[in-house]
């Protein structure tokens, strides 16, 4: 039986560990990318990763010398991006970009198109950022401390806003109820704006956005920081504490990460071109450094890490959507 010559000298090279990856890239899967390649971001456009993909395809097409696109597909929470890239040809042609909905959808909302474990294939993580709790500049909560001595004082009393059901505002207020042993009214706004208009407004007390989207303001002087809940403290905020720092004995990290994923079949040589690209261009300090000071953390990570996130995510939101009782259609 005739061996086909492309798989014999894959598999040869493979064995030896010698071979580039470019050649046993081509050997083994063609020669991709051969037509556009195209990101779908299931949010609006102008969102933090729709930006960086923007910026990333544009470098990307010029290492590819293919069209690079990224397309909006927002709503339902993400689940209409998220679920038309599960369905997508298993060909690395369509991208997908995660965040903390991509591994929470299922377990919040009453039935969803994909499975976040099953649908994908890993292609690495990408940037990361924690949560803040924070308040407005003016209000007489100076500490975690002071904010867990005044809703101990008044069960129920006090509201924390978020930009909506099951962001990451919303889970890490959540988590901070539960370790802090405290009871809060949490207000759902539809976005960060009206979130932080209702603070400066006093009509909510405490609110715990995602740090990157904050920087700009606690730099205006509009908010105080209080915590961060990254394991440890972020450069940008190198004088506030970390959660598990402000609260002794409550242990928990939350961080949202954005990471990409194909469907599912994807053949791995493709996943790896991908990785190896897209990561070569994340640690490129015209790229990382911007990010940095934003509030992230650059990640550039392997399949498998990303992997191993996505799996403790999806148990750690299923686990607190079911204690908090939360369900959408």
């Amino acid at each position: 039986m005739t061996i086909d010559r492309r798989i014999f000298l894959l598999a040869s090279a493979a064995s030896m560990g010698t071979l580039p990856m470019q050649r046993a890239f081509a050997q083994g899967a063609g020669a991709w990318p051969e037509r556009a390649v195209k990101f779908v971001v299931p949010f609006p456009a102008g969102v933090a990763i729709d930006t960086l993909l923007r910026t990333v395809s544009t470098r990307l097409a010029e290492v590819w010398k293919q069209p690079v696109i990224v397309e909006n597909k927002p709503g339902a929470g993400a689940n209409i991006g998220i679920d038309y890239v599960a369905r997508a040809p298993a060909d690395g042609y369509t991208i997908l970009p995660t965040a903390s909905n991509f591994s929470a959808n299922p377990a919040l909302y009453s039935k969803v198109g994909y499975d976040p474990l099953k649908d994908f294939e890993p292609v690495g993580g990408l940037i990361k950022t924690p949560a803040v709790a924070m308040v407005d500049a003016r209000s007489p909560i100076m500490s975690i401390a002071d904010l867990v001595a005044r809703a101990k004082a008044k069960p129920g009393a006090m509201q924390y806003a978020s930009g909506g059901n099951g962001t990451l505002a919303h889970f890490s207020a959540e988590m901070f109820k539960a370790a802090a042993g405290v009871d809060m009214l949490h207000v759902p706004y539809k976005g960060g704006p009206e979130m932080m208009t209702s603070l400066l407004s006093g009509t909510t007390d405490v609110a715990f956005p995602v740090l990157a989207s904050m920087i700009p303001q606690f730099k205006a002087g509009r908010f105080r920081p209080l915590a961060v809940t990254s394991e440890q403290r972020m450069p940008q905020l190198p004088d506030v504490p970390t959660l598990r720092e402000a609260l002794p004995g409550a242990g928990f990290v939350l961080e949202s990460e954005n990471g990409l994923v194909v469907p599912a079949g994807t053949p791995p040589a493709v996943v790896q071109r991908l990785n190896q690209d897209i990561m070569r261009i994340m640690r490129d300090p015209a790229i990382a450094n911007p990010l940095i000071n934003q509030g992230y953390t650059i990640i550039a990570g392997t399949p498998q890490a990303l992997a191993a996130t996505l799996r403790d995510d999806v148990t750690r939101y299923a686990e607190l959507i079911r204690r908090i009782g939360l369900k959408l259609d």
